[in-house]
């Protein structure tokens, strides 16, 4: 299965991103780095892209077996090598499930297989990070 990405230079360091399913998103750096800060750093991306995976993951399991889910945030924190490559070294998921008496058994093991199995944004990154996840349950009002 072929994914496809088209990245355009618009000038310093700003690009366009186009996905292969024609949605586009800037990426650009810091002023140091030569950029005007409008759009998200590329490695923010791969962080962004790795969290929507794994919640995509965790959303999808919990309502196949038919938890009450209503809300799922993935909160990222990542450490990077100071050297380059500078890849990222450590990355801890925090998962936020909100839902009506969700079994907190079934929210560990969609969290659990998401990491394990499912989420091939974290299983890449294993490669390099050590990647940690928690989650907290609330109660939808």
């Amino acid at each position: 299965m072929a994914t496809k990405a088209r990245i355009k230079w618009v000038e310093g360091v700003m690009f366009v991103a186009e996905s292969g399913s024609g949605h586009a998103v800037v990426l650009d750096g810091a002023p140091q780095a030569g950029g005007r800060n409008l759009g998200a750093r590329p490695m923010e991306m791969v962080l962004m892209g790795t969290g929507a995976c794994t919640a995509f993951d965790v959303v999808t399991i919990l309502r196949k077996g038919r938890e009450a889910v209503s809300d799922c945030v993935a909160e990222l924190e990542a450490e990077r090598a100071e050297t380059d490559p500078m890849v990222f070294t450590r990355i801890h998921v925090h998962f936020v499930v909100t839902g009506r008496k969700l079994d907190p058994a079934k929210v560990e093991r969609a969290v659990k297989l998401s990491a394990e199995k499912y989420c091939s944004a974290s299983a890449m990154l294993a490669k390099t990070a050590a990647i940690t996840t928690d989650f907290e349950i609330r109660e939808a009002a």
